[in-house]
C-alpha cells in the first residue's frame, strides 16, 4: 500500500525472522537490548525493513532485571528511527514477562490476535488488565488498537461462538477482517516467504490485505481526529 514499515521481533523464538527467510547478521535485537549496538533494521522487500531477532533474546530477561529504568530500553532504542517509518509492528513473546511490557512501553496501540477457540478466550482479560497498568504507570498514550480474529471457520459454531463473545466484550474494536483457516498461510513460513510473495490469490492473502486497509483506515482517522 506504499507505506514504509519497520518489524521488530522481539520473541525469542525468533518466527518472524525465520518466516522472512533472513539469514543470521550480527547484529540482532538482543545486541541492542543489551546496549552493544543502535537497532539495525534488515531490509527484507521494498519498503519493509526489519529487527531481527534469535535464541540469544531468552536471556534478555534475567539480563535486563536490573537495569535502571529497564521498562524503557527499547522505547529509547526506537527513538532515533521512530520518524523514518509510517508503521513500526513490534512482535511480542507469547508471555507477559519484560520483553513484552518494553513492547506496551514503547507502542501507541495494541493489536490483540485471537485465534477462534474458547482456551484462546481465557488470556484476554488477563492482556487488558496488564494494558491498564501500564497505561496507567508508564505509558499515557497506550490503549487497544483492536482485535484480530484469526483460524476462522464460519462452518464452525465454536468459531462464530468466539468472534460474538468478543465482540461483546470489545465492541468496534473488533475488526470487520477476520483471517480465515488457510492452508497457505500455513505454508507460507515454511518456503521462508510472506503470503502476498508465496500466494497473492490465497483467501489468506486476501484477507490480510483487507486487514491492512482497515488498520490505515483507523489510524487516519485516529490521527484526524488528533
Amino acid at each position: 500500500m506504499g507505506k514504509k514499515v519497520l518489524l521488530i521481533d522481539l520473541d525469542p523464538q525468533a518466527n518472524l525472522t525465520l518466516s522472512l527467510g533472513i539469514p543470521r547478521h550480527p547484529t540482532t535485537i538482543y545486541e541492542s537490548i543489551r546496549g552493544e549496538s543502535p537497532l539495525v533494521p534488515y531490509t527484507a522487500k521494498e519498503g519493509l525493513d526489519v529487527v531481527i531477532s534469535s535464541l540469544d533474546l531468552s536471556g534478555a530477561e534475567l539480563e535486563l532485571i536490573n537495569e535502571a529504568g529497564r521498562e524503557q530500553v527499547l522505547r529509547e532504542l526506537l527513538d532515533p528511527v521512530r520518524d523514518q517509518y509510517d508503521y513500526i509492528f513490534i512482535d511480542c513473546p507469547p508471555s507477559l514477562g519484560l520483553l513484552t511490557l518494553n513492547a506496551l512501553t514503547t507502542s501507541d496501540l495494541v493489536y490483540i490476535p485471537l485465534q477462534t477457540e474458547f482456551l484462546a478466550l481465557q488470556g484476554l482479560t488477563k492482556i487488558k488488565q496488564v494494558i491498564d497498568k501500564v497505561k496507567f504507570r508508564l505509558n499515557k498514550e497506550l490503549r487497544i488498537g483492536g482485535v484480530i480474529a484469526t483460524m476462522y471457520d464460519a462452518r464452525k459454531v465454536l468459531n462464530r461462538d468466539v468472534v460474538n463473545t468478543i465482540k461483546k466484550y470489545f465492541g468496534e474494536m473488533v475488526f470487520k477482517t477476520m483471517i480465515r483457516d488457510n492452508v497457505s498461510l500455513a505454508e507460507a513460513p515454511s518456503k521462508r516467504m510472506d503470503i502476498f510473495s508465496y500466494s497473492p490469490g490465497s483467501p489468506g492473502a486476501e484477507d490480510y490485505i483487507s486487514l491492512c486497509k482497515e488498520i490505515v483506515e483507523r489510524t487516519d482517522s485516529a490521527a484526524v481526529s488528533a
